[in-house]
């Protein structure tokens, strides 16, 4: 036990330096304006606080491999849950590397971003990455035939007129044999896109490996396996049904914010403890502010939270809720689905 908590504590203090360091509350005067919080970003952009971050989340990670080995049952299910969080967590880090703001060195911040996300987790390379998510989602964003993200929603069966038992299952699509088929062919189809396909395979595999060889197989299985192929992907699938009103988006023209106002949503706006939860599980870095991300895609996600309050305010959707409310996401796009061109909505 005390191990594990020396990994876990060295973890999270590692990760307070970033955080302190970027912090909009250090210094004589706040930033008040989108040009401010820009010119403060470009001052404290740095290579050092990024990788003790991204270094912090990793030493969490072998605290709770070493629960995985050591403390049974309980330690296997803490291991999974906690992996998976920490995978999103990973993944939100690399995503703002891949637009260029995680550190000073944007050379620096993809080697990083390799290392310590894309190849473990078995990512695309980040060239790639950035061609399909800066280039191709960001400025077609809910566009039919345009958006990858859209294309991948379909291809979990969330199609206009799709049944609502179709519907439920496609909500969860990743734990579904059918989605962790998907996961697994997109794990091998990243590897073959990889130029160096061979060491790109061998930095995937060899996590797992060495928790197996060090720590026994319950680790390899709780604290990778588990959590790489179901849960945190459902994380992840979690965070893409929340990023946008996906099927019923006006397009509109404008600048940025006028343009994602009508196409983002903002969930929690009034459930601070609701947000809380959900920026320390599955939307981490950044990812509850989706529309001031999507506006403003060059902000780092320190300054998110305090551009939505100074410059943005909010989209036109705001629900309360995921799930279980009237104006739940959910509910929401079970509604844009089934809604008929004449108006009505089919529900089956």
């Amino acid at each position: 036990m005390v191990i594990c908590l020396v990994f876990f504590t060295a973890g999270v203090g590692l990760r307070q330096a970033d955080r302190w360091w970027f912090s909009p509350r250090r210094g004589r005067r706040r930033p008040a304006t989108l040009r401010d919080i820009r010119a403060l970003q470009r001052e404290r952009a740095n290579n050092v606080t990024p990788a003790l971050l991204l270094a912090g989340h990793w030493l969490e990670l072998v605290g709770w491999w070493l629960a995985a080995a050591r403390f049974g049952p309980f330690g296997w299910a803490a291991a999974a849950v906690a992996g998976a969080v920490t995978f999103r967590r990973l993944q939100e880090i690399s995503h703002f590397a891949v637009h260029g703001v995680l550190t000073r060195s944007g050379r620096a911040g993809a080697v990083l971003c390799e290392a310590a996300a894309h190849v473990p987790l078995g990512f695309v390379p980040v060239p790639v990455r950035r061609q399909r998510h800066v280039r191709e989602h960001h400025p077609n964003a809910t566009v039919a035939g345009a958006d990858p993200n859209l294309r991948e929603l379909h291809a979990a069966g969330l199609r206009p007129g799709v049944v609502r038992a179709h519907f439920l299952r496609a909500l969860v699509f990743p734990l579904t044999p059918a989605g962790a088929t998907a996961t697994v062919r997109g794990l091998t189809d990243n590897i073959r896109t990889s130029g160096g396909r061979w060491w790109r395979l061998a930095g995937f595999a060899a996590v797992p490996v060495a928790l197996g060889a060090a720590l026994g197989w319950q680790a390899a299985l709780f604290g990778w396996m588990v959590p790489r192929l179901l849960l945190y992907p459902q994380l992840a699938w979690m965070s893409l049904l929340v990023e946008h009103r996906w099927w019923d988006a006006e397009p509109v023209a404008g600048p940025p914010a006028v343009v994602e106002a009508a196409r983002c949503l903002r969930l929690y706006p009034n459930s601070p403890a609701a947000a809380l939860l959900a920026r320390g599980t599955w939307l981490p870095y950044g990812d509850l502010y989706h529309y001031a991300h999507s506006a403003h895609p060059a902000v780092r996600w320190n300054y998110l939270p305090l551009l939505e309050k100074t410059t943005l305010g909010t989209p036109e959707y705001t629900p309360d809720a995921l799930l279980l409310s009237e104006s739940a996401v959910v509910r929401h796009h079970f509604r844009a689905l089934t809604r008929t061109a004449g108006g009505a909505t089919v529900v089956r």
